[in-house]
């Protein structure tokens, strides 16, 4: 396919003078200029937070003042905080899918760019054990003439490493490979020794190891920057692989396809559109002007802040489809999680207060930031708020019970424990419509773009529940890991080597795990499977069918971490907690229609 192209860069530069038929721009000058960009967005999610907090707020100051104690005040009081950050976030979502919805059918979108100029472009290809053939391929079948493609092998498997030399030699004058004695600074030390010793062209696109792009890659985003000179990188679009190699990567294919659609167009006109690491194309004075990427985990979004800093921002390129697979196992899908949950914990910890100094980055574009970095380490909170609400405050405050079922003729009586009549009190129908929003908030966009679909929609939303819903434990592990030590390691998804490596620890054990949390280790899985067994008996103690579904989630973890997606009845049992969500939701809504209050509990709000 690709051996019939060009073969050197003398030949693309002849095609290069002979280009008349290419046509030309119809439209220069930026085309989504970051000073365009409105707050209406972040306003219509704030005003609604406000108001929700003059309606609900001195309910919820009411059941504070309520308590009794020290560990009961301290217990509702973080009940109460808590509540209204949550409610902020389902708003977040809502907000973003509501003006994702305006921005796609009531915006009026620049025309299209045309190719009239170009330049030379390296075509920087990251791999770190994951090499993809097919990616490269996809890489070298562009049908802009003038770049080269750089394999920047920063792995040690010689295996791996023979393949990328055997390719490199069958394509000498279109592949360079560039590799370096250490891997200090991860991937963006691995970008920034390319570009500081072996790469000079005045362009440069980031693609990763099971990234591909399309042929027109390159002729859709040069243009950007040609036309923008403040315009610092263009982001182009992405879709899930449809040819899946694993019954994970199937069942969660629509999960990436309807993020990408719903969650970053819109950050044209109403955000920050941010570097999402792989399938852009990049400024490089940019890069020079702010001394190269930082070595660190997130370096991709620390780049995007380091250049608006200068006044430069990003583009994102709706029409411009690049395909990357999702994680092939569970294992690797934990893996990807720890990896972004402590490199976000990392980013906040380094960058948070650049951000909010910075007098150069409009108030809206830095809420944009922060919401959705701070959502991962707001996961140890979350949990401490399951911890609280579900063990906590029945305990402290609740009284016991006895609930009898009657089951074919016999009564089976069953102690729960209660909560007090100014625990219930506040658990109107107001209060119950703003929980049911908070909690089915981050997957409208799925439940939009599929509800004529229902069966198709029910499947991967209990699937994606037992995935994403049950991370909260090892997201706590990795939290509190990154506080104790401070470090984020640069764990690489594709990389089976690396995951097995974590077994295999020197020197003090609870140190290294600490400063990985590594998914593989076991104290990862212990600690998972804990609190699957506690919160599932406080969900029986306290009777919340919700909560016991979390729980049982919280369980699974490490079955399926072991075990894999394609065991049968691990895939059938991995729904079970999303319907035990909805019958809590669907028990909640009867709760006011004469049954018993006690099914519809305060541990709800999860």
């Amino acid at each position: 396919m690709f051996l019939s192209k060009v073969q050197t860069l003398d030949d693309c530069e002849v095609i290069a003078d002979d280009i008349d038929d290419i046509p030309v721009a119809t439209n220069s000058g930026a085309i989504w200029p970051a000073h365009e960009r409105k707050p209406w967005m972040f306003a219509f999610i704030f005003g609604c937070w406000v108001a929700s907090l003059i309606w609900f707020g001195p309910r919820l100051v009411g059941l504070v003042g309520a308590a009794e104690g020290f560990w009961a005040t301290a217990a509702l009081s973080y009940f109460a905080v808590f509540t209204t950050i949550a409610w902020l976030y389902g708003l977040y979502n809502i907000g973003v899918v509501l003006f994702s919805w305006i921005y796609r059918n009531f915006l009026p979108k620049p025309p299209a760019l045309m190719l009239h100029d170009t330049p030379p472009v390296a075509i920087l290809y990251t791999t770190c054990n994951d090499f993809v053939r097919e990616s490269v391929e996809s890489c070298l079948d562009l049908s802009y003439p003038n770049y080269t493609l750089y394999i920047l092998d920063d792995g040690d498997d010689p295996a791996i490493r023979d393949k990328i030399d055997a390719y490199g030699e069958v394509n000498p004058d279109w592949v360079k490979i560039i590799r370096r004695e250490n891997r200090v600074g991860y991937k963006a030390g691995n970008l920034n020794h390319a570009l500081a010793n072996h790469v000079s062209e005045p362009y440069f696109a980031v693609v990763d190891a099971d990234e591909i792009v399309p042929a027109n890659f390159l002729d859709k985003l040069v243009p950007y920057l040609i036309n923008d000179p403040d315009c610092g990188f263009v982001q182009a679009n992405h879709r899930c692989d449809e040819n899946s190699s694993t019954k994970l990567q199937e069942d969660m294919r629509i999960g990436i396809d309807v993020h990408w659609k719903w969650y970053q167009p819109l950050r044209n006109k109403f955000g920050f559109v941010m570097f999402l690491g792989h399938g852009a194309l990049l400024r490089r004075s940019c890069w020079d002007e702010v001394g190269g990427f930082d070595e660190i985990v997130s370096e991709d979004l620390a780049y995007a802040i380091s250049i608006r800093e200068k006044g430069y921002y990003g583009i994102f390129a709706e029409d411009v489809m690049c395909i990357e697979a999702f994680p092939e196992s569970v294992k690797a899908f934990r893996v990807r999680h720890v990896k972004w949950t402590r490199g976000t914990c990392e980013f906040l910890h380094n960058w948070a207060a650049k951000l909010w100094r910075s007098r150069n980055i409009p108030l809206i574009e830095k809420l944009d930031i922060t919401f959705p970095t701070a959502n991962l380490p707001l996961t140890f909170f979350f949990f401490l708020f399951m911890i609280i609400a579900g063990l906590a405050l029945p305990f402290l405050m609740g009284a016991s019970r006895d609930l009898t079922w009657v089951i074919l003729g016999q009564e089976i009586t069953m102690p729960v424990r209660a909560m007090p009549v100014e625990m219930t009190r506040i658990f109107t129908i107001d209060f119950f419509a703003i929980t049911v929003m908070t909690l089915f908030a981050p997957i409208l966009c799925f439940v939009l773009e599929h509800w004529r679909e229902p069966i198709r929609l029910f499947r991967f939303l209990s699937k994606s529940t037992a995935l994403y819903a049950a991370l909260s434990p090892l997201s706590a592990l990795c939290v509190v890991g990154y506080a104790l030590t401070g470090k984020a390691r640069f764990l690489v998804t594709g990389d089976k080597s690396e995951q097995s490596a974590a077994k295999a620890q020197n020197g003090n054990r609870i140190h290294r795990f600490l400063s990985e949390t590594h998914p593989d280790a076991r104290p990862s899985w212990v600690f998972e499977m804990l609190a699957g067994m506690i919160f599932f008996g406080a969900a029986l103690i306290s009777f919340q069918p919700a909560f016991a579904g979390i729980a049982l989630a919280f369980f699974l973890q490490p079955f399926l971490h072991y075990y894999g997606w394609s065991r049968p009845w691990l895939r059938r049992l991995s729904m079970l907690p999303f319907v035990l969500i909805i019958g809590s939701v669907m028990l909640g809504g009867f709760s006011f229609f004469g049954l018993q209050p006690v099914f519809f509990g305060f541990g709800f709000h999860f």
